[in-house]
């Protein structure tokens, strides 16, 4: 597969697991300075890693989640909770896979990642209320 093959491929992968809202958003958002950046990630993350079939996405989602849990990567574990609740995951997997980060990466980071996911929570019933 060329780069080009793998670069849409990854596009296609993207939009499945973020949404077409999100991934148009960081698109519209490239410049010259992240272009080259955006490619990567996209032909990497999405096109190489999120495309194997060994892991069903939603495997690979709390995988996801929980490193992102022990890397304090707070903005793209918000990310990956609010798309696992536009994909229909159930609540109660986030909440243990936040539990069982605590155990692994400590009560702070689990801590931290609660009041996350919370914040995620809220604003889906907000726009469910609205």
């Amino acid at each position: 597969m060329d780069e080009s093959e793998r670069h849409r491929l990854g596009m296609d992968m993207r939009r499945s697991v973020l949404g077409d809202a999100h991934v148009d958003r960081a698109i519209a958002s490239t410049t010259p300075f992240t272009a080259e950046f955006q490619d990567l990630i996209t032909r990497l993350a999405w096109g190489e890693i999120w495309s194997r079939p060994a892991i069903d996405h939603p495997t690979r989602r709390l995988l996801t989640m929980a490193m992102l849990i022990a890397l304090n990567r707070g903005d793209e574990f918000k990310m990956h909770v609010r798309a696992a609740l536009r994909d229909g995951m159930d609540i109660t997997l986030i909440k243990e896979v936040i539990l069982q980060s605590s155990v692994y990466c400590g009560v702070p980071a689990a801590n931290t990642a609660f009041h996350q996911a919370a914040e995620i929570l809220a604003e889906a019933e907000t726009a469910i209320q609205g």
